[in-house]
């Protein structure tokens, strides 16, 4: 199967993470769909890290599901779950099969609502940007752990000469 497009995922900041170190954590977040595997750095001593990182993966199959996992890091055992959330890019897809065209910056396109289906933590709105392009700003509430929610930015990327969505 041929790749669709790219999705790049900027990694903002997390928030009230779990603490798993004695008082703080050195957390640090993956990103997998599929068989790609993508890594914020390490923020030591935080449970309030801002990592304003970009990783980018390849989509070929919109079904897969793109997972974004909390760790902290430990030096001499394996290190600590913090949580984890999926990444829902559907929403984003949908506008942007709209064709839409010429809109002014910064125009919501929609908003998406949390719910038991998404692990949005408040409401995320996908804004058409220059050039044509569109974000999606998401505050993930982590699963699988006692707090916490991590901040990101989705934006599709079309590959020059791809048939794409």
């Amino acid at each position: 199967m041929d790749v669709l497009g790219l999705v790049r995922i900027r990694v903002r900041r997390g928030i009230n993470l779990a603490v798993r170190d004695t008082v703080s954590s050195d957390p640090y977040c993956v990103i997998t769909c599929a068989t790609q595997k993508v890594k914020t750095k390490v923020v030591r001593g935080t449970c309030n890290p801002v990592w304003n990182e970009e990783l980018t993966i390849y989509i070929k199959d919109l079904d897969v599901p793109i997972v974004l996992c909390v760790f902290d890091k430990d030096t001499f055992t394996v290190d600590d779950s913090m949580g984890r959330a999926e990444i829902d890019i559907n929403p984003l897809i949908e506008c942007l099969r709209m064709g839409l065209e010429g809109l002014p910056d910064g125009t919501k396109v929609d908003r998406v609502q949390p719910s038991k289906e998404n692990c949005l933590a408040d409401e995320s709105c996908i804004i058409w940007n220059k050039g044509g392009k569109m974000t999606q700003d998401m505050l993930l509430r982590l699963k699988d752990v006692e707090c916490g929610q991590i901040e990101i930015q989705i934006e599709w990327i079309q590959l020059p000469g791809n048939k794409g969505l």
